[in-house]
Parts: structure tokens; sequence; C-alpha cells
């Protein structure tokens, strides 16, 4: 209900004394003064009628005079049914009774001599005036006035001086009690209404506190307990006697920050505190208001407490799951940059510097392309015990993502260290991994940056650390490499190059060269290889080795292979119909659906055949989406285009595609021919691969013939075509095209 400092705004001074379990409230005002006018006015008509009445009647009267008002006063303080009601009859009861015995004595008395209990009477009035239910002093002034006329009607003689004077002042008694009763009943709906409003109030505290919402608590200027509700009493281990007067915070055995808010004098809310109890450690929260007197002095605390153990414990949890990573249970991606960040501040702030390592798994596709990923999984989960138990206490083990973990060394001053424990972790990965009675083995490549040396910030140190991975891969894998300024030259060289590359095919930079392709039998052209190269303004000829990878990490070969697929078409509508242009295409074009389309339109817009463009790819097509990559030279080919397999034979999977029913040549790599003049088991392979070449009906190319002994072994072994420097470098369109139309169209050498 109440978890704020509300709750402690609602508590009056009165319930912070007695507790809930004791609230007493007033249901008129304090009856003590009026109960000492009664006993002054009995004993003033009992000494008054002394001499009219027997002794015998006067004691019995003052007693139950006394005890009457006692019992009704009673009933008013404690709230009784009867309690300040104008015209009850138990207030015109107790009029009566007190009128009893001074009325007889007046009666008795007769005529004038009835002055004397008149002085009775006058001493009685205030008690009539003061009395809450006006119904008393009614009654009283009306028997007492009854008795005086009776008495003085009575004895003959009337002093009727005497009795207008009674009679005005007992007439403007009773208006005054009547105006009274007017105002008196206002004053009792009041509070009535207060009453009520109070009683509520102390039922929401009572079911605040029974109910184990929260507790209650108070203390004076100097903090020391008050009040305090009984069950954090018990929860804290302590009697109720035991904490009156005990320091709060020092009771509760917290911190400073609890001090801390008591002395800023000044309203809180939502203090979380660990505090031991008897059920162990417990989280409450605390909200305060304070307390001030009516002349605005500080007279201390009041306010509530609630316990938010749990509420807590779940946020903790939820926490954990944000940082954890579920599958192996160690931190996630943010939680490795949160924990690096505390590490390079230690870092900076003590000079000893720490280390990240960015780790990556060399080979781990394959093995949920094979085994799938519920065995991938079991993988990475096996992997990251090992991690855990080579790196032990010396740093903490985190998965960035996928296949990628991190390790986090604090104390790198050591580069030696730390490089060795690098060489662990990539033995202790490269034991084989015991999956469905197989053996599988996977490497782990690393990449190392020390922090603040190498970068200054999360961020720049990550960066670093994933530069150092990329140097590690491109090394050949299986090993760490530690950040270097070089590796940050060649970074910048790269951004820069990247900047550039995305510029040159708007700035038309590019070119196309085309390499002679002859036949065999007769060296006569039979077509010409489309090279592309980069004419930069400033680097002069960028050679295709720096671009084309960065043109494929980038997507920009997709754009640029469009261009070049376009550039050829349009070559060759200019040469003769036999006369043939190949294109080499990327992988990452041919998992795009719309290239096939694209070539469809170019062939379209340049008017030439279809059997006159040939599309060269290499093994590393397979490598990635297969059937996606499948799918599309299907496509292609069904248009009629040529697809030639490249660099046969340096890849791992050539043999098992070529029944695909996709490729209408082979192009045998050059290192097979150039190794073919000393190597006789090259030889062997090249006879293989003609051998299955003609099985499918497939076209053999020999590429990188340079000397006319190479040629001749080609060409005896059984390959149609021939490509390489014998016959010609890649020349310039202008001269591809002279080439193309000459007359013999044999081409020397």
């Amino acid at each position: 209900m109440f978890h704020s400092a509300a709750a402690a705004r609602m508590m009056d001074e009165d319930f912070l004394a007695d507790g809930p379990d004791g609230i007493e409230g007033d249901a008129g005002p304090d009856a003590r003064p009026f109960a000492i006018t009664v006993c002054a006015a009995a004993l003033a008509g009992a000494w008054a009628s002394a001499a009219l009445l027997p002794i015998g009647a006067i004691a019995a009267w003052v007693p139950l005079v006394l005890a009457a008002h006692w019992l009704s006063a009673r009933r008013r303080r404690s709230g009784g049914r009867f309690a300040a009601l104008a015209g009850d009859v138990e207030g015109t009861a107790l009029g009566l009774l007190s009128a009893a015995l001074p009325a007889y004595a007046i009666f008795l008395a007769g005529g004038f001599s009835a002055l004397p209990p008149s002085a009775a009477l006058a001493a009685m009035l205030p008690a009539a005036m003061l009395a809450v239910a006006p119904a008393i002093g009614i009654a009283f002034l009306a028997v007492v006035t009854l008795a005086f006329l009776a008495a003085s009607l009575a004895g003959g003689e009337v002093h009727w001086p005497v009795v207008a004077a009674f009679l005005a002042g007992s007439g403007a008694a009773t208006a005054g009690l009547l105006r009274g009763a007017g105002s008196g009943a206002r004053q009792g709906e009041a509070f009535r209404k207060l009453r009520e409003q109070s009683d509520g109030i102390a039922q929401l505290l009572r079911e605040y506190e029974h109910r184990g919402v929260g507790w209650l608590w108070q203390v004076d200027a100097g903090n020391r307990v008050q009040y305090m509700s009984r069950r954090m009493i018990t929860e804290i281990g302590r009697k109720p006697g035991q904490v009156t007067g005990q320091s709060f915070p020092g009771l509760l055995g917290v911190g400073a920050a609890l001090g801390e808010a008591l002395l800023a004098r000044q309203a809180f809310s939502g203090l979380e505190l660990e505090v031991q109890t008897g059920r162990g450690p417990r989280w409450y929260a605390l909200a305060g208001d304070p307390v001030t007197g009516a002349n605005g002095d500080f007279q201390g605390f009041r306010g509530v407490g609630s316990d938010v153990t749990d509420a807590r414990r779940t946020q903790e949890r939820l926490t954990n799951l944000a940082n954890m990573d579920v599958l192996t249970g160690l931190p996630n991606r943010g939680r490795i940059r949160a924990l690096l960040g505390e590490a390079l501040g230690r870092a900076q702030s003590s000079s000893v510097p720490c280390a990240i390592l960015f780790l990556d798994l060399d080979n781990f596709k394959p093995v949920n392309d094979t085994f799938g990923h519920v065995k991938g999984d079991a993988v990475l989960q096996s992997v990251a015990q090992r991690l855990l138990r080579e790196v032990g206490q010396s740093g903490t083990v985190g998965r960035i993502g996928g296949d990628e973990f991190a390790v986090i060394v604090r104390d790198g001053q050591s580069r030696e260290m730390v490089e060795k424990l690098g060489r662990r972790l990539i033995d202790t990965v490269s034991v084989p991994f015991d999956i469905d009675n197989s053996k599988v083995r996977i490497g782990l490549s690393i990449g190392c940056a020390f922090g603040p040396i190498d970068g200054h910030d999360v961020d720049d140190l990550i960066q670093k650390a994933d530069m150092a991975l990329y140097q590690a891969k491109a090394q050949g894998r299986g090993i760490l490499c530690a950040f270097s300024a070089e590796m940050q030259n060649k970074a910048d060289g790269r951004i820069r190059l990247e900047q550039d590359l995305r510029h040159a095919l708007p700035g038309n930079e590019f070119r196309l060269t085309y390499q002679p392709l002859v036949r065999a039998s007769d060296q006569r052209l039979v077509g010409f290889e489309a090279l592309i190269r980069w004419h930069h303004p400033v680097r002069g000829i960028v050679s295709p080795l720096d671009f084309i990878p960065l043109a494929e990490e980038t997507g920009i070969i997709t754009h640029l292979g469009d261009w070049v697929i376009e550039e050829a078409c349009r070559a060759a509508s200019h040469w003769p119909d036999h006369i043939t242009v190949a294109v080499n295409l990327s992988p990452r074009q041919l998992i795009l659906p719309a290239l096939p389309n694209a070539v469809s339109e170019s062939l379209t817009r340049h008017r030439i055949k279809p059997n006159r463009l040939e599309l060269e790819v290499t093994e590393s097509v397979f490598l990635g989406e297969t059937a996606g990559a499948l799918e599309v030279l299907k496509r292609l080919r069904q248009l009629g285009v040529g697809i030639a397999l490249d660099d046969f034979g340096t890849g791992y999977s050539s043999l098992g595609y070529l029944n695909k029913a996709v490729f209408h040549k082979l192009k045998i790599d050059g290192s097979f021919v150039r190794e073919a003049a000393h190597n006789k088991e090259t030889v062997a392979i090249i006879q293989s691969i003609v051998t299955l070449a003609n099985s499918f009906r497939m076209t053999i190319t020999a590429e990188g013939v340079e000397t006319m002994a190479d040629f001749e072994r080609m060409r005896d072994m059984g390959c149609h075509q021939i490509q390489g420097y014998l016959f010609g470098r890649p020349l310039d369109f202008d001269k591809a095209t002279e080439l193309a139309r000459g007359g013999s169209g044999q081409v020397g050498r």
C-alpha cells in the first residue's frame, strides 16, 4: 500500500509512541477540568445544604454525583456511544442527579430563605456551562429553577425582584447552553470525521505492517530510535526493549549511506541497504521524512522500510542473463566490453598493462555443415571449457559470438607470458574433439593487443586486437599475432585504398585488357580472357591482387562485376562472331539471383550470341552457399553462355561438381603446366584431368604456357586450347580488336 515516505507523513506522534496496535483517540475535549468543577460544585452544594438536610442524605448524594460524572467522563474519553451527544438521556439523567439535592434543599428552605442555596446554584453553574452534553446543564437548571419557584410560591410572600433575577440568570444560562449545544454539535461532527479519518489511517498503517508490506520507524534529532515495528525488531534479532534509544544506522549495521541521508535532514526514498538478519543478508529500501516542531525546529525522522530482497535478486538474475552467453555460460560481448573497460582503467591508473586476446576458430564451419548445429554447439561448449581450464585465474574468458571468443588478461606486463598463454590456447583447441565416434579437428587463430599501449579506450583496443587477428588469419591461421604499428599503417592504407576504390568506378578509372586464347591444333585465335586493371590517378596501376579481395570484402565486387560483363560484351560486339570473351566471376556475384538477368540484358544490348560469352568461376564458389551458386550457374547455362571451371586442381571439391552438367570447360592451373616439365606425378595428374574432362565432353584449356616446350607438352597431352605469355600478354581494346580482325587469325609468338 505504502512504498514511500507518504506513509511516514500519515503517522501522528501518538501513533508512533504507542504503535499501530495501541492507537487511542479522544472522543471529545479533556474531561478532567469538568470533573474538578463538578467536585467543587458538589462540595459547595453539600455545604450549603448542610443546615437544611440530614447529613446521611448529603453523604449519599456527594459520592453518587461524583461517581456518575466520573463514569460519564470515562465513556466520553473512550468514545462510548453516549459521548458528546446533546439531549442524550444520559446527560439529562446526570443533570437531574446533580440538581436533586440542591433543589430539595431550596424547596425545603422556601421563600427568601432560598438565597443560601442560590449561592450553591451559582457555584454549580460553571459546571453546567462546562458540560460537554448541554442536556446536563439544561436539566440541572430546569430542576433548580422549578424548585426555587415552588419554594418561593409556597412560602406565601414572594420576593419578585429575587425571583426575576433568578429567572433571568437561569434563562441566560440556558440560552448560553443552547448556543453552546449548536456549536458543540458542529464541533462534535468535525471531531467525528477527524476520528474516522484517523481510524482509517491507523487501519491502513496496521495493514501495512501486519500484512508484511513494510515496517515503520522513527528517530529523534540524534538519529536514535524512538519507534520501530515489532516485526523488524524480531528480524534483526533484538527485543522491543533493546532498540529504543539505539543509533538507527548502528542498529541496522549498515554503512555510511543511511547516516549521510539522515544528516542531510532532507526527505529521501529508495535508499537500498543490506542488513544482516536471522534469515541471512536481506535488502531493505528505506524512505523517510524529516519531522519538525511547531516553531520549525528539527526533531528527527519518521519513515518506512520494505524488503526488496526478492526483487533485487530477480534483477541480479536478469542482469546476469543479460551479461551471459546462454550456450557456454561465459560472459557475452557486452560484458566483455565492460570488463575490458575496467581492466583498462586499472591499467591506466597502475601503469600495469592489460591485454585482450581475440580468438577465432579455424575450420569450424565444416563442423556445422557436416554434423549439424547441435553437434557444433557441443563443440563450442567443449572449446569454452578448454579455454577456461587453460586460462585459469590469469584472465577472463568470454564468447563474442559465433565461433569467436575473447580473453582479458588483467596483468599483461609480461608480453612473453601473454604470448605463451596464447600458444597454449592454440594447442589445447587443436586437440581433436570426439563427435559421433569421429575425430573432429579445428584450429585457433589469435590476435592480441595491450592497453593502454595499443589503445586508450575499449573500442580502440578491440579494433587493434581484431586487426591483429586478421593478420594472424592472413598469415596462415593457427598462430598468434600481436598488434604492431606496421599493422596500423597497413590498416590505414587499406582504408584509404577502400575509399579510392569506391570512387574508381564512377571516376572511370578501370580498364579491361584482353589476353589471347589460341587453339592448340593450329595456334589460331579463338577468343580472349578479359582482365581488369585499375589506373589510379596517383597510385598508377593497382594490382588486382590488391583491390579484388578488398572489393569482395566490401561488396563493391558486385557493381564492379556488372561493369566488367557489360564492358566485355561491348568489346566482343566489335570482333568477328567466332571470337569469344571470357569473364571471371566472383563468388559474391554467384549468390545474386539477379545475375542471369543482368547477363541476358548485356547480351541483348550489344547483340552478341550467348555462346560467345564465357563465365569463369573458381572452386572457392563451393565453399559457401553451394545450392544457391549452382542454381545461378544453371540459369546462366540455360542462357547459352559457357561456364568454365578456372584453376582446376588447386582446390578440394572440383571432382564432386564436374557431373552437375554445368561446366563446359576446364582450365588447368599454370602451376601444373610449369611443374609438368620436371615432375612425372604432375604429368600423371594432368593426363587424368584430360581423361576426366573428355569423358564429360568438356573443353580443356592450359593456362600459364610460357615456353614452346610447355605448349607442345600440353598439346600432346590433349589440351584443346592454350593461354599464356607465349602467345601474348594482355592487350588493350584497340590491339585486341586489331588481332581479332587479322587476316590469318594465327597468333604469333
